[in-house]
């Protein structure tokens, strides 16, 4: 037993650092990831009414058994640039593989920005993505799954004053996994 989990260990960190290695190399234009979000036609009314939002150009997702995903981004309140964050996540359960993708967390109001702002902040079960593809839209949280294709689109709703999409930008990863990602702010 031992050795199987010396051996899930080393196969993790090693996933890990691949993953490490392919953020660092990946093209982190905030200005590009948010054009491409605002491509989706469901984004537009966040951008529009939104309070402020945070934007992570590429998170690095690897797993094996144990997974876990980090990125760095940037805060807006508005348009404006108000500060750097992080973002980090650890999960437990299947899951094998590796994957790259942006997210963007829209804030409803002041309360969700400073909540998100105050310095450690963390997404709690009830929290769900809407994950923008070409052609088709899933969404994924720890209720569940579903997706569609064609004219029907997955919805993301503001949730706690919160609404998070994701965009894939590489990799394949099965995963049936719960996860909680938490994340760190300083102001600029």
């Amino acid at each position: 037993m031992k050795k199987f989990i010396s051996a899930i260990s080393i196969a993790t960190c090693f996933i890990a650092t691949i993953f490490t290695a392919q953020v660092a190399a990946a093209d982190d234009s905030y200005s590009e990831t948010i054009a491409n979000f605002k491509q989706a036609s469901d984004t537009h009314r966040f951008f529009n009414n939104a309070y402020g939002y945070a934007v992570f150009p590429t998170v690095g997702k690897g797993g094996f058994g144990i997974g876990a995903a980090y990125g760095n981004g940037r805060v807006y309140k508005g348009h404006k640039y108000t500060g750097d964050t992080s973002l980090s996540q650890l999960s437990l359960g299947f899951q094998i593989g590796g994957q790259a993708y942006s997210e963007i967390i829209f804030f409803k109001d002041a309360k969700a920005y400073n909540e998100f702002t105050s310095g450690s902040f963390e997404f709690g079960a009830q929290a769900s993505a809407v994950a923008i593809t070409i052609g088709a839209n899933a969404q994924a949280g720890t209720t569940g799954n579903s997706s569609s294709a064609g004219k029907a689109a997955a919805k993301a709703a503001y949730i706690n004053g919160m609404a998070v999409y994701t965009l894939a930008k590489g990799g394949l990863m099965f995963e049936a996994a719960l996860a909680g990602q938490s994340f760190t702010f300083e102001e600029r």
